[in-house]
């Protein structure tokens, strides 16, 4: 979430921490309905198992800010081809607040969006067939600006990143996918090096790992990866190990190889990646030496933010998206996954690319260039796992998530 209370290049951006959401509420109706445009909505809207859903449209969902100026009204939607591409606008779900990260149930049948304000919340949406709506009312998770969730695989529990304060709060899943009142919120200590950034700790980001045994958490602040065990009666968290990262480092965001034996975290305050060798049954993440996310002799006119990583479905090759540097790094996984090489980095099809994501078959990868209002879409090769852009960018209002599905 930080680079509106980051860098110093970022100042122009207003969309997070405590200032920039307070006084802001939720209004409207506790089931809103999705509106409409004009256009393309219609074929993005067809029921999956009808003719024009076959035709080769699926849907993607767009994060935004709605406390910002030039933000989005609530979670956007888009539809795009699966063959080309191409992206089209499709509407808007109203009156969802600062939807700035999205996360998809198992049983894809309910979306969970933050609500990115001093006074955190998460909402659930109905999503798959028929017209989008919100569920229940929206549930505060106990902790300030939420930036990052996922749904434990069993489908029972929400886990939301509180990055103020720098929390993990648990929230139980009914049956329709409705929220609970939190039945844990677990806050971190310690601080890091950098006094802008780590006075504190930031939790930035919360996962299962792949086996579904461990939750593990990324705090910015601490420079820190905690790992949890979920009590599934409970709902709640306790503690099972903790690994340290360079100091400074920043460790944000983190995405497990399908092998379940590494992970691959992206460090935002000094630019690199790490692979983490990991004990799934023991829950023990163990880092690696740190490397470039940039080509070597880079040079900016200012500093380069890393935000998102994600690895293709094959374990064959690791993204991360460059805010600075303006561009989608491709690393090739090698030796089953525990090394990486940079293979190019493709310029991000607009400016500050916050978020990535690749598509469920892995074809497709998506950018979410924050500060210039564009959601691109690239081909990936199979062989290489370079990036080509397919077709025109998508204007959207301050995206900064895109979930395809």
């Amino acid at each position: 979430m930080s680079e509106m209370r980051t860098p110093p290049d970022a100042a122009a951006d207003t969309g997070a921490g405590a200032d920039a959401h307070a006084g802001t509420g939720t209004s409207g109706p506790s089931r809103r309905r999705f509106v409409a445009l004009a256009g393309a909505g219609a074929l993005a809207l067809a029921a999956p198992g009808s003719a024009r859903a076959a035709e080769a449209t699926r849907r993607a969902y767009l994060g935004t800010y709605t406390t910002q100026p030039g933000g989005g009204t609530g979670m956007g939607l888009a539809s795009y081809r699966p063959r080309s591409g191409r992206l089209a606008s499709a509407g808007v779900l109203v009156g969802v607040q600062n939807p700035s990260f999205l996360a998809l149930s198992p049983d894809r049948r309910t979306l969970y969006a933050v609500d990115e304000r001093a006074e955190g919340a998460v909402t659930a949406v109905r999503v798959g067939r028929g017209t989008p709506e919100v569920l229940g009312r929206p549930r505060a998770t106990g902790g300030a600006d939420p930036c990052h969730l996922s749904v434990h695989p069993g489908g029972r529990f929400l886990l939301t990143a509180n990055y103020t304060g720098g929390s993990v709060s648990v929230h139980p899943v009914g049956p329709d996918g409705v929220l609970g009142e939190p039945t844990d919120v677990v806050r971190h200590k310690g601080s890091g090096p950098d006094p802008e950034r780590q006075e504190g700790p930031h939790a930035h980001m919360v996962v299962t790992d792949p086996a579904g045994r461990y939750v593990v958490a990324v705090d910015l602040g601490t420079d820190s990866l905690h790992t949890y065990r979920l009590d599934p009666r409970t709902g709640r968290l306790g503690e099972h190990a903790r690994a340290a990262m360079k100091p400074g480092a920043g460790p944000r965001h983190l995405a497990f190889h399908p092998s379940g034996r590494y992970a691959y975290v992206v460090n935002e305050l000094d630019s690199t990646l790490v692979v983490c060798a990991y004990d799934g049954p023991g829950g023990v993440l163990t880092p690696g030496t740190p490397q470039p996310t940039l080509p070597p002799g880079t040079r900016l006119s200012g500093r380069n933010y890393p935000a998102g990583v994600v690895v293709s479905p094959d374990g064959r090759f690791v993204y991360v998206s460059n805010r600075g540097h303006d561009s989608i790094a491709v690393f090739a996984a090698e030796c089953g996954g525990a090394a990486l090489r940079l293979v190019s980095a493709t310029p991000s099809g607009g400016s500050y690319p916050r978020h990535i994501a690749l598509d469920p078959s892995g074809g497709l990868l998506f950018a979410a260039n924050q500060r210039s209002g564009t959601v691109a879409a690239f081909r990936v090769h199979r062989r290489t796992g370079r990036l080509t852009a397919a077709g025109p960018a998508l204007a959207a209002p301050v995206p900064v998530c895109v979930l395809p599905v």
